[in-house]
């Protein structure tokens, strides 16, 4: 039996991403990530020696779609036993062991005693007590807020970033106003903002941030946009999806 054997669930799917180079088990009817996810990848900017902490991680598909970028050691943070496990599943199946850890527990409440060059997350989007929560529980609380709110995460990046640190979000259009209150509340400072456009003459439906301590002035950068036509992926989101490495503000 080979190790994808040994390692896949019988209610998960084997999924391949960047051409191959990246492989992850999900839950066939659970939570299932979806375009945000390398989306957020690729706007994370990283060097080799950069300590990288993730709040929440659900399968673990971010920290292993960063995993082709410099980093030294990334801590995934996940509160849902099924998923940290199907994470660590994850990070094994591609042989990440020494520099990608899971932790279940819940963010709110995590503590090493450290600070991180980089802090990410791709966090619940829907707002508690709104819209309807999924048969599966795994999924309602992997996409509402019922385990943390935007206050929650931004409190946790603000305690666990370092000072000369940058944290990265992606949150759907709609939640913008929520979360520059919850920016407000920290030390943290708007640095960038990209936009992403389904089609180019549509409203957007999500925006890529980034935050640090010191900036003075927000960048708005040129908008990402997904499709040409329907079925039709523009040229960077075909990139994108492949796995390119560079610099969004570029």
């Amino acid at each position: 039996m080979n190790l994808d054997d040994q390692l896949k669930g019988e209610d998960e799917t084997l999924d391949t991403f960047y051409h191959g180079r990246i492989r992850v088990f999900q839950k066939k009817k659970g939570y299932r990530f979806s375009i945000d996810a390398p989306l957020l990848a690729d706007f994370v900017q990283t060097k080799e020696t950069d300590q990288i902490l993730e709040l929440g991680t659900g399968n673990g598909i971010l920290s292993l779609l960063l995993s082709i970028k410099p980093f030294a050691h990334l801590t995934a943070l996940e509160i849902q036993a099924s998923l940290a496990d199907l994470a660590q599943r994850n990070v094994r199946l591609n042989n990440c062991e020494d520099r990608i850890k899971v932790v279940r527990t819940d963010l709110r409440f995590f503590s090493v005693g450290k600070k991180y060059d980089v802090v990410f997350s791709n966090p619940p989007y829907i707002k508690q007590k709104a819209g309807h929560l999924s048969p599966s529980g795994e999924k309602s609380v992997a996409k509402h807020e019922l385990k943390c709110t935007i206050f929650d995460i931004m409190q946790r990046t603000e305690e666990s970033l370092k000072r000369q640190g940058e944290a990265y979000f992606v949150y759907p259009a709609i939640r913008k106003e929520d979360f520059m209150r919850a920016i407000h509340d920290t030390r943290l400072k708007v640095r960038n903002i990209r936009y992403v456009f389904p089609y180019r003459d549509s409203e957007p439906n999500f925006f890529l941030v980034s935050c640090d301590f010191s900036t003075r002035e927000v960048q708005l950068l040129r908008p990402l946009v997904l499709y040409e036509r329907e079925g039709e992926y523009t040229k960077e989101t075909q990139d994108i999806f492949s796995g390119r490495i560079h610099d969004p503000t570029d």
